[in-house]
């Protein structure tokens, strides 16, 4: 009952401010997330009147519904993508992933040298920075393109792949911060060596899998008799990708997005295929979409605006200007318009989910436990950073998209 009153709540705010956005020319996304923060404002002023609200936070199957709408954003752009152009583009995205990740670390590093004190933890303190400026949220970038209908443009696919890039590098980079953490020093060459071979055996068991088995699989289905097996077959590829990303230490959200890849037109019939693309469409947008960026925006804490207000205001600059010049610049040396890299460098600034995942990491190992200044105010810092970064961008986007020759 509890479960079912929370998703009535946040899909009545999450559908009016989302309309209210629509109407005002701009993502419902942003509705979205300012239906969560709005939330979140009333349930930290009175926590007494809404007691089922309030825990919403500790609520394990909400969680695990958030993740499930991570989980159908990337599927559902897996199948509006053509794997085919994704990877023509893809040396152009590798470049843009490590320009729009390079900047950002060193952006963030700096900025943590100059705000945070000296103490045994300053160094991965630093790191945390920008490891967090680091990573774009991959489901909110697919979720700005497709609200502003720019999924399947050559913007749209090479932000994404790229933005795929930028997923498995951060793997990388957390594997380096949580070294830090557990040790005291960088995970050393043999972690990385085997976090790589890992990456390796993910991309080569599913492209074994979607090139061969997918096919044989779909030619089957018109055996069945079972109804909406086509869905079944779909979630039950993706499912176990995202199992086998996990097993091997990925995000399961890269399993996820490459089912989708490989669950083509070549899979089933054309007719299927489109009835499943608009049921994938339909959870997604209609239910699990607004749950999951709903609650981003509850996550906020806006304690760090008033106890570190530069602090905070440099890090958003940082995270704006890391990503928009960084791919940015490495988009106009891949060939792409001035206009056009900057409108990639802006697709790329989202943070979200992930960001959170590090710093409630960072936050259980004791990160902020030592050390003054700023550091008390980190993690919430990077919360208001990520939200922040997710509800400008797709403003800075549809500006820059309406401005644009037709």
């Amino acid at each position: 009952m509890d479960l079912f009153y929370i998703f009535l709540v946040l899909l009545v705010i999450t559908r009016a401010f989302g309309e209210l956005m629509e109407r005002l020319k701009l993502p419902s996304l942003v509705g979205e997330l300012i239906a969560g923060i709005t939330l979140g404002a009333v349930l930290t002023g009175f926590p007494e009147s809404f007691p089922t609200l309030s825990d919403i936070s500790d609520n394990v199957v909400f969680a695990a519904i958030t993740d499930l709408g991570m989980f159908f954003l990337m599927l559902y752009a897996g199948i509006e993508l053509n794997p085919r152009k994704i990877v023509a583009r893809a040396k152009a995205s590798f470049f843009i992933a490590m320009g729009g990740m390079l900047l950002p670390i060193g952006l963030g590093i700096l900025l943590g040298l100059a705000f945070i004190p000296e103490s045994p933890l300053r160094f991965a303190q630093c790191l945390f920075l920008g490891t967090a400026l680091a990573i774009t949220a991959v489901p909110a970038t697919v979720r700005i393109l497709t609200d502003l209908g720019q999924l399947d443009t050559p913007i749209g696919e090479t932000v994404v792949s790229a933005a795929v890039f930028d997923d498995v590098l951060s793997l990388i980079l957390l594997a380096w911060l949580t070294g830090v953490l557990d040790a005291g020093s960088m995970a050393d060459m043999g972690d990385l060596a085997v976090l790589s071979g890992n990456i390796l055996v993910f991309f080569l068991v599913t492209a074994f899998i979607g090139l061969v088995v997918f096919p044989w699989g779909g030619r089957l289905l018109i055996h069945f008799k079972v109804h909406e097996i086509e869905m079944s077959a779909m979630l039950i590829g993706a499912f176990a990708f995202a199992v086998l990303a996990e097993i091997l230490h990925l995000h399961f959200i890269v399993g996820a997005f490459v089912a989708g890849l490989f669950f083509d037109r070549n899979t089933i019939d054309e007719e299927s295929y489109e009835r499943l693309e608009q049921t994938v469409s339909a959870i997604t947008f209609g239910f699990l979409g607004p749950i999951f960026f709903s609650s981003i925006g509850l996550e906020i804490d806006f304690s760090s605006v008033f106890d570190a207000p530069l602090f905070l205001a440099l890090l958003i600059l940082c995270a704006f200007l890391g990503k928009i010049v960084g791919a940015g610049l490495a988009a106009r040396a891949s060939g792409f318009s001035n206009k056009d890299s900057g409108s990639i460098g802006i697709a790329m600034s989202p943070r979200g989910a992930v960001e959170l995942v590090i710093a409630g990491i960072a936050l259980k190992a004791g990160l902020f436990a030592t050390g003054g200044g700023v550091v008390p105010n980190l993690f919430s810092s990077v919360v208001v950073m990520a939200v922040v970064t997710t509800l400008v961008s797709p403003i800075l986007l549809s500006r820059m998209f309406r401005s644009r020759p037709d």
